[in-house]
């Protein structure tokens, strides 16, 4: 428990700290679709067993698909 929450504290300050200026519509777009594209293959990935990497694939496939539909 102690660990995930510490990881938890580190990933939420790496967040807050890289954020310098206001996002630009291809970075808005690829946040949103690695967002997206994790969560669709950990719900798709979990019905066959194979969690984390669906969820990594799904997570790339969507960085790349929102970032394309962004610019």
């Amino acid at each position: 428990m102690l660990k995930s929450t510490f990881v938890l504290v580190v990933a939420i300050g790496a967040i807050v700290a890289g954020c310098d200026r206001p996002m630009s519509s291809g970075e808005k777009g690829a946040a949103v679709g690695a967002a997206a594209g994790t969560g669709i293959g950990l719900v798709t990935g979990g019905s066959f067993g194979q969690v984390v990497g669906a969820g990594l694939i799904g997570g790339a496939v969507g960085y790349l698909g929102g970032s394309a539909v962004g610019k």
